[in-house]
C-alpha cells in the first residue's frame, strides 16, 4: 500500500535539510528516507543516516535492477535516487515518508505520488544570498559553489510545480509555516 509523502525541494544552500530536520524531531510519525548518491561523503555526514554512499558503478546496477522509484544523474556522473525499499521500510510503520531532494527528483516524485504527496518548494530570498549560505558552510569548493549557482537560477523557474513555495528570509518564520503546513497534511 502507498502510504503519503513530504517532499522538500530547494536549490542546494537553500535551507531545506535544516527544515527537513527540525520537522522530524516535531512530528514522531513522519520519518526521512535516506537517498542514494554517488558524490563522496562529506566529512560531518553519516553513510545511511544522510545518504547511502555508492560508486557511480554501484548506482547503474541498482538502476538497471530496477531498486529505485525515481533516479536522476543531477550532475555529470553523480546519481542521486530513491530505493523503493526505504519507502517499504517507511510504510510499513505506518510512518510518513519525508524526502529533502533536488527539484528534478521533488517533480518526479510528485508526478509519481500525486495526490498522496505534499510537496514544497524552498527558496532563498535570491542568488547573491544563496551563495553567501553556500560559502558559509565550508562545504564546496569554488568550482562546485559556482554549478549550485548556476544550477539554482534555473531550478528556481519551476517553483511553481510544487504545492507550496516556502520563501526562506527568516528561518524561525519559514520553520513556523513548514511546521504548519505539515501539520494541516497529517491531518488530512
Amino acid at each position: 500500500m502507498i502510504g503519503k509523502v513530504i517532499i522538500f525541494s530547494a536549490p542546494s544552500g537553500a535551507g531545506k535539510t535544516t527544515v527537513v530536520n527540525h520537522l522530524l524531531n516535531v512530528f514522531p510519525q513522519l520519518e526521512f528516507s535516506v537517498s542514494v548518491c554517488s558524490r563522496q561523503k562529506r566529512e560531518n555526514e553519516i553513510h545511511g543516516k544522510d545518504y547511502f554512499y555508492v560508486s557511480a558503478d554501484e548506482f547503474r546496477l541498482k538502476i538497471k535492477n530496477q531498486e529505485f522509484i525515481e533516479w536522476e544523474e543531477v550532475y555529470k556522473g553523480c546519481y542521486y535516487g530513491t530505493l523503493r525499499s526505504e519507502l517499504q521500510r517507511i510504510w510499513q510503520k505506518a510512518n510518513i515518508a519525508v524526502f529533502d531532494v533536488d527539484v528534478k527528483g521533488g517533480m518526479n516524485l510528485k508526478r509519481i505520488f500525486g495526490y498522496k504527496a505534499l510537496s514544497i518548494f524552498i527558496s532563498p530570498p535570491n542568488l547573491i544570498i544563496l551563495e553567501q549560505r553556500l560559502r558559509s558552510r565550508s562545504t564546496d569548493t569554488e568550482e562546485s559553489i559556482q554549478k549550485r549557482i548556476n544550477k539554482a537560477s534555473l531550478e528556481m523557474q519551476f517553483a511553481n510545480q510544487f504545492d507550496k513555495i516556502l520563501l526562506n528570509k527568516d528561518l524561525k518564520t519559514t520553520i513556523e509555516t513548514a511546521e504548519k503546513w505539515v501539520k494541516e497534511w497529517i491531518s488530512i
